[in-house]
Order: structure tokens, then C-alpha cells, then sequence
């Protein structure tokens, strides 16, 4: 009978053992119900369908990741600890994101662009070949917090975000183009380079790599041309130049393309996330008729380098 309840006695100490390792295991994981809030005061126009929640544990643990169904916020169970955190809206295509496992590194950027017309691969701008082609971005909003504390068992807890536009707008408007009636139907395009590739969403900073980006250009009244895309924006402002090109390809086959040094436009933006680019001036070719004349074979570009009065 001693060692009978010896046996149970050993039995129960390593019982209540195991069950007390268990305990303060879960110490560090209990959650508490949170009311995330994303207040669009700063955007008041905008109306993402979704929003992307991050948090990074400052004790360096796993990044966990919240996805709502709306633009508001709602009502979720985080663990009781010290974050960082940031928002983006997740309702884009043409954003993609990496090195999302820590609060620093963590990167929105735009995809591989291609920049042709009608399936023609064209020319660069003389210094921009080492440049990525990146498509547009999609509209994005981010915000982000350094330090965010969720406490256990408190009730009423709120965490809110005050998102702001994370791309810039680039409006183009180039007046007085001659013999735009002879541009063959969409055989007309443009690009801007020196841009960012991606902005680092947490530190609200844009990356250092430099990208060309097409854009779509569309004729107004017979002798307008206009665009309107978004961009990351320009790095370091005023450090980098930025040609703007047009390219078009008339009726006759004839392929030409025009490149502005818009520099100072982009540099002197009174917005920076709303950048206005305006030139005057630019003479497309008159068709060749009867046969007469010189006919660049179809591979061949004519470069025309535009001067901008100051």
C-alpha cells in the first residue's frame, strides 16, 4: 500500500506540473477583442472595397495579418503584446508587395510594364536603358504605427489608422500638336522615366530604384494630346532628370518618337502628388502620297529631340 500511494502521489506532482507548464505557455498568446478603425479624413474621396491589416511584434515574432472586407475596420482577436503596424488597401491588381515579414523592409511596387505601340517594341530615352519598365500603379492607401499596445482583458480597446495616398497623379497636356488626324488608330503611347519602383510602406519612404512608365495617351479635340496615370513619384526630388516620350505611328507606316526633357516640371511641382506637366508644340509628319517621298522601312524610329522653352 506504501508504494501504491507513493506511485499516486508521484503521479498527481507530475499532473499539476504538466498543467501549470501549459498554463504560462499560453501566457504570451492570450487575445483581446479589438476595434480596428481606418478614418479617411486625410482622403475624404476615397472608397477602397477592402482593407490589409500588419502587425509586427516588437519582440521580433511572427508578423500576423488581418484582412477586412471593407473600408470602415471591424472588430478583431490580437494577442496581448507591443506591435507595429500598417494598413494598405488590398482591392489593387497592379501593386504587388515583398519583404513583408518585417516592419522596415516591408514594400509596395509596381509590376513589369512593356513599352511598345501596336505590338512594336519601341526605343529609349538616351540614359534610361538600365531603367525597369513598371506598369502604373493602382490606387493606394497606406498608413502605418510605430507603437501599438494591446493589453489582456481590457475591454474597449480601439486602434485606429489615418490613411493617406501612397501614389502620385501625373496629368500630361501637350497643346498645338500638328497632323494628329494622321495618326493611325491607337498607334499613339508615351512614358516618363525616372520614377521610383516601389514605396517602403512602413517608413513612408520611396524606393531608390528607377523605373520607366508607360502610359496611354489619348487625342482631345484634334490637336491635344492628354494622359492621366499614377506613380510612385519621383526619388530624391531634383537629384534624377525625367524624359517624357511620345510615340506614334501615322498612317503611312511612318514610326517617330518625341522626347521631352520635363525635368523641371516634375522638380518644381507645387504638388508633388499631383504633378501637371504641360508642353506646347509638337509637329507629327504629313503622310506620304502617291509613292513619293522617302519610306522608313516599319522597324525603323525616327527620334526627334524636343526643345522646351524656359
Amino acid at each position: 500500500m506504501n508504494k501504491l500511494s507513493y506511485v499516486l502521489i508521484m503521479v498527481s506532482v507530475l499532473f499539476l506540473i504538466s498543467c501549470e507548464h501549459k498554463e504560462l505557455y499560453y501566457d504570451h498568446s492570450y487575445t483581446s477583442d479589438v476595434r480596428v478603425v481606418f478614418d479617411w479624413k486625410n482622403v475624404p474621396e476615397a472608397s477602397p472595397e477592402t482593407m490589409r491589416l500588419y502587425l509586427f511584434p516588437l519582440d521580433g515574432g511572427k508578423a500576423l495579418l488581418y484582412e477586412f472586407n471593407n473600408g470602415h475596420g471591424g472588430d478583431i482577436s490580437i494577442p496581448a503584446g507591443h506591435y507595429k503596424a500598417l494598413c494598405v488597401n488590398s482591392d489593387t491588381e497592379s501593386v504587388l508587395y515583398r519583404n513583408i515579414d518585417a516592419f522596415d523592409t516591408f514594400e509596395a511596387y509596381a509590376p513589369d510594364g512593356i513599352l511598345n505601340v501596336k505590338s512594336f517594341f519601341v526605343p529609349r530615352a538616351e540614359g534610361t536603358a538600365d531603367e525597369r519598365i513598371a506598369k502604373s500603379p493602382d490606387c493606394l492607401y497606406s498608413a502605418s504605427l510605430d507603437d501599438v499596445t494591446i493589453e489582456f482583458s481590457k475591454e474597449n480597446q480601439v486602434v485606429t489608422f489615418f490613411p493617406k495616398l501612397s501614389v502620385c497623379r501625373y496629368r500630361v497636356e501637350i497643346k498645338n500638336v500638328s497632323n494628329l488626324k494622321y495618326v493611325s488608330s491607337d498607334g499613339i503611347s508615351g512614358s516618363l522615366s525616372g520614377m521610383s519602383g516601389g514605396l517602403l510602406v512602413g517608413r513612408n519612404k520611396l524606393t531608390t530604384d528607377l523605373v520607366t512608365v508607360p502610359f496611354e495617351v489619348v487625342s482631345v479635340g484634334g490637336s491635344v494630346l492628354t494622359a492621366d496615370f499614377l506613380t510612385f513619384g519621383q526619388v530624391n526630388s531634383g537629384q534624377f532628370p525625367h524624359k517624357l516620350v511620345i510615340y506614334a505611328i501615322m498612317f503611312d507606316g511612318s514610326k517617330n518618337y518625341y522626347i521631352f526633357d520635363v525635368s523641371r516640371q516634375v522638380h518644381e511641382a507645387a504638388n508633388p502628388y499631383d504633378v501637371h506637366i504641360i508642353l506646347d508644340g509638337l509637329s507629327l509628319p504629313k503622310p506620304l502620297v502617291n509613292g513619293s517621298g522617302f519610306h522608313p522601312s516599319v522597324d525603323e524610329w525616327q527620334n526627334i529631340e524636343v526643345n522646351i522653352p524656359m
